[in-house]
């Protein structure tokens, strides 16, 4: 070997002496066989651990779910409202239920089912590991697992829970057939409707007895297992009808792939719809519609429909006992007594909503959602399909106010704002040509705001809408709690200054509530508390959490409807000695009426429906034998028969506000005015008319004069109304009204 070799030998030496010396410390310790010794080892372990488990944990009997316990509801002073704990279940052998209704339920939640060992362990291991890092429920057990979740154990979701359904679930499928499986699965789970069972579930959605149902009547009852109360077709929304029916068509396909039915069978099958629901026996009366909003608020918590079905609640709500019995009879005196449905069809469409809400806390204390659960299925209360009409208006102003808005010509908007009350007045800078007509197609030439809120003048606040801008005005509108889908009829053009998008009673009230509560956020509960046992408790939203609007838009707001009742379209729940806020709406062609309203310490919002057999919207006109129903009529005098029983006859309310937005100074009135080219309207809604109609936004109350008139109680910056002729140009727009545009909603006034 020469040198140069032996140079080499040695530089390959160093290299793999240091190379070891790298490989030193802790990395020894990890050499492919180590690593694979850790593994058996850990391996070794884990089973050890799971056949102790397993041998442990014995089959227990059946669980209290089939014997429920009731429910409990309480008013809030502890009293009980009501108990409901009867459980709608009727067991079925599985031979009386068709053999292709059977793998409908298969082919929807575990296609493998007759062929697998019961569980799935990468389902099972991911709910471990989300439960045990507190993200809800995991889907992606199998039949066997829901079956024994369901009969043995409890819907509760802990790690000790699940690690004890797989071990049960092995065992249950050692032990017992298939057919036995999948007879309790179908037998004990919930599908809605307080349906337990396919039995009752069959007669709930098909009336018809289980034995007789189709494969596509299969198909849905197996499809409503994943969200009962989302997927009844009959009352859920456009996107839970989506749903449900893709579900469906998935579950289909599923049969198909299993061969348990045929390509040209299923090509043939078309989605039935199922009936309409029936009222659930002793829930009679407004119990049944309490109880039912009281379950979807639970629902919103996570705690889910299986959980409550379950029983064992004990649920306080914040129904104020006294005042609940007021609102009935103030409902019965005003209006249902003086109804013969006999006589009139308008008599028997007529339905009323409504909610009370204090203020300060949120909570729901009085609610009317109608004739009763047993006879009028929807809740009038919390149902959004009717129009609020000019009930709408306080939010242009509100959004105004917060949003330090100006006219076109850069005059504040206040109360005391002068606008062009011409009725079927263009809209000035609408990229949507709009022209709404005042009630009875009456002018009022130049008015300030004050005075427009009072007799709801439909041209000042499309005008004023959009001045503010339609997007800030739909902003505001959804910060003081309204729902702003567009799916709820809630498009961003000038007709939205009419109130023609959806809204319930329930909204309206919490819209109102927030305004009252100085522009805090109220969102109106009913459950005041919920709790299972001693460990078990739903956890609850703040009712009043966050600042929606600022104090001083929210007061000067409430100022302004202050004079709505004392000198505008709510004169009729005027009250000696008690200060109170409101306003009146009337909807398109008369099909809803309402007077939502308010003192110091209490909020109520009073809603009428017109609406015929299979829920068409109807007129509301010729309703007890009179003419055309408007805000300030019945929806006012049951608001106020209500409100009046809740005061103290000693007592004087007053509101606490703040209202410096309106001591702004007001600029003159300028003949000029910026304005942008209209363009091709957007079609109107189906709830809007295609041309303005003096019938159209009827709200004045039958007591309220037919000029102008200033208010008893105005802002000390409001002025008188002026005597114009002719009228000069206003910072709202011209004085010379434009013919009808595009876009005609005709909301209310």
């Amino acid at each position: 070997m020469g040198r140069a070799d032996d140079r080499r030998a040695r530089q390959k030496g160093a290299r793999r002496a240091k190379k070891a010396a790298k490989q030193g410390g802790i990395r020894r310790f990890f050499t492919w066989k180590m690593v694979l010794a850790y593994f058996v080892g850990l391996g070794a372990l884990g089973v050890a651990a799971f056949a102790i488990l397993y041998f442990s944990v014995k089959v227990p009997p059946a669980n209290a779910a089939a014997k429920a316990e009731a429910n409990i509801y309480k008013y809030s002073d502890g009293s009980i409202m009501a108990k409901e704990g009867s459980v709608n279940r009727e067991s079925v052998p599985l031979s009386k239920i068709p053999k292709k209704v059977q793998h409908t339920f298969v082919a929807a939640e575990n296609k493998d089912f007759y062929t697998d060992s019961g569980v799935s362990f990468s389902g099972t291991a991911r709910g471990l590991i989300n439960t045990a890092l507190g993200r809800g429920k995991q889907g992606g057990s199998t039949i066997t697992q829901q079956f024994v979740k369901n009969y043995y154990l409890s819907q509760e979701q802990t790690v000790s829970r699940k690690l004890k359904e797989l071990v049960i679930s092995l065992k249950v499928d050692q032990d017992q057939s298939k057919d036995y499986i999948l007879q309790g699965y179908i037998n004990t789970s919930y599908y809605g409707r307080g349906a337990y069972g396919i039995q009752a579930a069959a007669r709930a959605y098909y009336n018809k007895d289980a034995e007789k149902l189709t494969v596509r009547q299969g198909a849905y009852l197996a499809a409503l297992l994943q969200a009962p109360s989302q997927y009844d077709y009959s009352t859920a929304g456009p996107n839970g009808k989506k749903l449900v029916v893709a579900r469906w068509n998935y579950i289909l396909n599923n049969m198909v792939e299993k061969d348990w039915l045929s390509q040209s069978e299923r090509d043939g099958l078309k989605f039935e719809k199922p009936i309409a629901p029936r009222p659930i026996p002793g829930l009679e009366g407004q119990t049944g519609y309490v109880i039912e909003a009281a379950k979807k608020e639970l629902y919103k918590t996570g705690i889910s429909e299986n959980e409550v079905e379950a029983g064992g609640w004990t649920v306080t709500l914040n129904l104020d006992k006294k005042k609940q019995k007021a609102l009935e009879k103030a409902v019965r005196t005003e209006l249902t007594d003086k109804l013969d449905p006999k006589k009139r069809q308008v008599d028997k469409d007529a339905q009323v909503g409504a909610v009370s809400v204090d203020p300060k806390t949120g909570g729901i204390v009085a609610m009317y959602g109608g004739a009763g659960a047993t006879e009028h299925y929807f809740n009038n209360a919390t149902r959004s399909d009717y129009q609020p009409a000019s009930t709408f208006k306080p939010l242009i102003l509100a959004s105004a106010y917060e949003n330090g808005s100006t006219t076109q010509n850069g005059t504040p908007i206040t109360a005391s704002t002068l606008y062009d009350g011409t009725s079927k007045r263009a809209v000035k800078g609408s990229v949507t040509a709009f022209a709404p007509p005042n009630e009875d197609d009456k002018s009022y030439g130049p008015i300030n705001v004050q005075k427009a809120m009072n007799k709801s003048v439909n041209s000042v606040f499309a005008q004023m809408a959009v001045d503010v801008g339609l997007d800030k005005v739909k902003s505001t509108a959804m910060d003081l709690g309204m729902n702003g889908d567009v799916k709820n009829g809630f498009d961003v053009r000038p007709a939205m200054s009419l109130g023609v998008m959806g809204a319930s009673p329930k909204e309206m009230a919490g819209v109102y509530a927030t305004l009252d509560n100085h522009g805090k956020k109220v969102t109106p509960a009913f459950v005041k508390s919920a709790q299972k046992g001693e460990d078990q408790q739903a956890d609850l939203p703040d009712p009043t959490n966050g600042q929606a609007i600022s104090r001083g838009a929210a007061d000067s707001v409430t100022q302004v409807l202050t004079g709505v009742v004392d000198d505008g379209t709510g004169q009729a729940v005027r009250t000696k000695g008690q200060e109170m806020a409101g306003k009146t709406g009337t909807s398109d062609d008369n099909k809803s009426a309402w007077f939502t309203g308010y003192t110091p310490d209490l909020v109520t919002s009073v809603g009428m429906f017109g609406e015929a057999k299979g829920g068409k919207q109807v007129t509301l006109k010729g309703l007890a034998g009179g003419g055309r129903v408007n805000g300030g009529d019945y929806p006012a005098k049951i608001w106020s028969s209500f409100m009046g029983s809740t005061l103290d006859d000693d007592s004087t309310t007053k509101f606490d506000l703040d209202t410096e937005l309106d001591n702004l100074p007001q600029a003159p009135p300028s003949t000029s005015e910026s304005e942008e080219a209209p363009t091709t309207s957007a079609p109107p809604t189906e709830s809007e008319s295609a041309t303005p109609s003096k019938s159209a936004t009827a709200d004045d109350s039958p007591t309220a004069p037919t000029t102008p008139a200033t208010p008893s109680t105005p802002s000390s910056s409001t002025p008188t109304s002026p005597t114009l002729s002719p009228p000069p140009t206003l910072p709202g727009g011209e004085a010379d009204g434009g013919a009808g545009g595009g876009d005609d909603g005709q909301g209310g006034g």
